[in-house]
């Protein structure tokens, strides 16, 4: 009976403290995606990428319209010209086509491959801000409570002024 009433002492001992130092955790939320996307460096990467998706949008249609002239003088003239002719301008055709559409899905790859690239720095700056300011507060943990993160409620402590200001953009 004795044993029993001692490791019965000890078990309430153990979660007590448990429940106590778990009690003790500080935790602070912070929007994420809204902290990055208002640094400047997230605005930069991201005129990069659009200047880039222009450029490429605009070789695709230079080479859509040098396919759809070919085509127009391929139409006029195949009155004019043998049936193996026009059977080898179409096959000619439809390999513009097939390049137009390749360069096309190399290009999509390569905007994505570049903002990737692009955005790591800018993400992982802003992990390393966001973890410091929480150690400099005291917090243990910090929520990302962007939209479809998970977090439900966010009424702690939120670091987004905290971290805006320690990232000095």
């Amino acid at each position: 009976m004795r044993k029993l009433t001692t490791i019965l002492i000890a078990l309430v001992l153990t979660f007590g403290f448990t429940t106590t130092a778990e009690a003790q955790s500080k935790v602070a939320h912070i929007n994420s995606n809204e902290f990055v996307q208002n640094l400047p460096s997230f605005q930069n990467v991201n005129s990069q990428i659009d200047q880039l998706e222009k450029t490429y949008r605009k070789e695709i249609d230079d080479l859509l319209k040098e396919a759809q002239k070919t085509n127009e003088r391929y139409q006029r003239e195949a009155s004019s010209k043998t049936e193996e002719e026009n059977q080898k301008r179409a096959m000619e055709l439809q390999e513009m086509q097939q390049s137009i559409m390749e360069y096309r899905q190399t290009a999509s790859e390569d905007l994505q491959k570049k903002q990737e690239e692009l955005m790591r720095p800018v993400l992982e700056k802003a992990r390393q801000v966001i973890q410091q300011v929480a150690r400099d507060k005291g917090y243990d943990y910090v929520l990302d409570s962007s939209l479809g993160a998970g977090v439900l409620m966010a009424d702690g402590y939120d670091l987004m002024a905290d971290a805006k200001a320690a990232i000095g953009e």
